[in-house]
């Protein structure tokens, strides 16, 4: 149909409020394009704040499955990601929570774990894992600034309508978890001379 096409003559894809309003039109399948456009920029947020594949990947289905049953809750269907975001960062935080729970009924030496799972690589891989290693001791309320303003490079403004927090809170927590990584590669650099 005319119109239809963009200028190379490739249609464009659907916009977030098309594919919502075909799910709730009875469409179930168009929601795996919402999955599609989503998953991998997600995963890897979830994989960042929770530091672990398999808890990142159970917090992430749970925010999408969560998002599915609540679709018709969501007011602004062209702002879909922004809601499903806030979503995942939830799953997050409450899965960061019980594991907190679960790991403070063991004793626990966290030097002889990070010595248990340092591996000879090669000194770039050596210190992206100092710096992971770094960011899971990071409170988990700087780790999420941190990694919404840092890696998934958002602003202030859109962190906050995210998070609930005001902007001078995170502004705050994003200076305190800088200033936290800072201290604490230090650390490593300077036991490793």
């Amino acid at each position: 149909m005319p119109g239809s096409e963009s200028l190379s003559g490739v249609t464009p894809a659907p916009d977030d409020a098309a594919i919502v309003r075909r799910v709730l039109g009875g469409d179930v399948d168009a929601y795996a394009g919402l999955v599609a456009r989503y998953r991998d920029r997600f995963a890897r947020f979830a994989v960042h704040m929770l530091g672990d594949r398999e808890d990142a990947e159970e917090a992430l289905q749970d925010a999408f499955v969560r998002a599915y049953r609540s679709l018709a809750a969501c007011r602004d269907p062209s702002r879909f990601g922004s809601w499903l975001f806030r979503i995942l960062v939830n799953r997050c935080r409450t899965r960061e929570a019980l594991r907190r729970r679960r790991t403070r009924t063991f004793v626990r030496d966290e030097l002889a774990l990070e010595r248990a799972g340092a591996t000879p690589v090669d000194e770039g891989g050596a210190w992206r894992e100092e710096i992971e290693r770094a960011l899971a001791r990071l409170d988990p309320l700087y780790r999420e600034a941190f990694l919404l303003k840092h890696v998934e490079e958002l602003e202030y403004e859109e962190m906050a309508r995210l998070t609930g927090a005001r902007v001078s809170a995170l502004k705050m927590r994003v200076k305190r978890a800088c200033d936290r990584l800072r201290d604490l590669l230090q650390e490593v650099e300077s036991a490793a001379r």
